[in-house]
């Protein structure tokens, strides 16, 4: 939060060479390759108008009420593109479309969630070095989340999802609906959920440049009875180290 200037996020992107050597042999030079993620502002906003009437008549705090929902939809929508963005300015580049992170596929057609899939996650990033610690978790779906409590492990086995702080496969798991489920794999139409592992989510970042911004102007619009309320927000997402997180896109949960 609380940013003004670009931010840029440095990774290493391949590590040191290094080698063995004699008692007092001269060591060798290497160069480690580095990147980094670019955080720079990107709005999102939206107005309402409101009649003076309307707010002088409601048996709540109509213009608070308008206010909460403006901060409310743009949380929601920034969460939904560091989910999903496409990065075609001027979203910008989601997780679940991010380079470099690893996948898992379910099926030519999908297929609905098994333990495998979510253990098949962890080994992706486990393969890549990124081992599990305790900021690692999954994140899904309500719908992903409700066939998880139906599903076994096996059978005569438990469900899938257990109770508890670490209700799948020993990990967390927060759940959005921002994560989709509505997706297509062959000919499973628009019935398929992601769900994603990230052995380590500090290294997805939502930079935040300054508050919400909420203008109420009552001026503009007086000849009409109504104020206008205008929210913006600016913000931005990257990943510092995109094998940290795999991703599936074709569990049938529909």
């Amino acid at each position: 939060t609380g940013l003004t200037a670009d931010l840029a996020l440095p990774r290493k992107a391949t590590p040191s060479t290094l080698g063995t050597l004699t008692e007092i042999g001269s060591a060798s030079e290497t160069a480690p390759v580095t990147a980094k993620a670019t955080l720079s502002p990107k709005r999102v906003g939206a107005f309402v108008d409101a009649s003076k009437q309307a707010i002088i008549q409601s048996a709540i705090p109509l213009e608070a009420m308008l206010r909460d929902d403006l901060v409310m939809g743009a949380a929601v929508l920034i969460e939904n593109l560091a989910i999903n963005g496409n990065g075609t300015s001027p979203q910008y580049t989601g997780l679940r479309n991010t380079t470099g992170m690893g996948t898992v596929v379910a099926g030519s057609n999908g297929a609905a969630p098994a333990w495998s899939h979510f253990v098949d996650l962890e080994s992706k990033v486990t393969v890549a070095n990124a081992k599990p610690d305790q900021r690692s978790g999954y994140l899904v779906n309500a719908v992903t989340r409700g066939k998880l409590k139906q599903t076994q492990f096996a059978t005569s086995l438990p469900m899938i999802w257990q109770d508890g702080n670490t209700p799948l496969n020993g990990y967390r798991a927060a759940v959005t609906n921002n994560v989709p489920s509505n997706l297509t794999k062959g000919t499973s139409t628009t019935v398929c959920s992601s769900a994603i592992f990230g052995s380590d989510w500090s290294m997805a970042t939502i930079g935040l440049f300054g508050a919400p911004d909420v203008v109420v102007d009552p001026y503009s619009k007086a000849d009409t009875g109504q104020v206008k309320i205008t929210l913006n927000q600016f913000a931005d997402f990257g990943v510092r180290q995109p094998a940290c997180f795999a991703k599936v896109d074709d569990l049938i949960t529909g």
